[in-house]
């Protein structure tokens, strides 16, 4: 039940696991409470024990594990919007669906402010769920080029390149998202991805998964 001072709170648990559950989500579950005006962003990393985000290949999956998917999933169905760069697209070709777990699907975006990507992959055109192509606003018109017959959406967002062109402004990224009415956010990664929001202070929480692997 909600609680004005102390926001949801459990009224009984099955379990001590349930519990546990319960306090992780907890501190997302109270931002999607009311309706909020600005942005609330939780991001996510699976490591290793000595601190490797993937094998020496680039695969995640063996330091992420079953585990660390379904609670991806669990963040992607609780989160209005999930956040992944072009990278991530590039290499892994996500589909950042809830198909593990009951719920919606969440808005599906991928930050590519200088439009690196064709256009091509399955986020943008399998329609399972909304998807948007966020791009700095000088660049807007070749990923709408790009995205002829896709059902995804370009969001162009002024200024969003820094003044070398080499990085970008992720509050300005969780602000269009937020203007839009996406206010609950998970930037799901890649590493680099989740490392510029956490640099420029926009998350409200990142979650930690350590794998037994070196």
């Amino acid at each position: 039940h909600w609680c004005a001072e102390h926001g949801w709170q459990l009224a009984s648990a099955e379990s001590s696991r349930s519990a546990e559950l319960f306090t992780l989500y907890k501190p997302l579950l109270d931002a999607r409470h009311g309706g909020r005006d600005t942005p609330w962003a939780v991001a996510q990393l699976g490591q290793s024990l000595d601190g490797f985000v993937a094998t020496v290949t680039g695969d995640s999956y063996y330091v992420n594990g079953p585990h660390c998917l379904l609670h991806l999933h669990r963040l992607r169905a609780l989160c209005d919007a999930v956040i992944v760069g072009g990278g991530t697209v590039a290499i892994d070709n996500p589909q950042l669906t809830t198909r593990r777990v009951p719920g919606p699907q969440p808005v599906r975006v991928v930050v590519d402010p200088a439009v690196r990507l064709d256009g091509r992959s399955r986020v943008f055109r399998d329609g399972q769920g909304p998807s948007l192509w966020v791009c700095d606003a000088r660049h807007a018109a070749l990923a709408r080029e790009r995205l002829v017959d896709a059902p995804a959406e370009v969001l162009a967002v002024d200024g969003l390149l820094d003044a070398q062109g080499d990085g970008y402004r992720p509050a300005l990224v969780a602000n269009a998202l937020a203007a839009r009415g996406l206010r609950v956010l998970f930037v799901e990664g890649g590493g680099m991805t989740v490392s510029r929001f956490f640099t420029a202070d926009v998350l409200s929480r990142l979650h930690l998964i350590i794998a037994p692997v070196l």
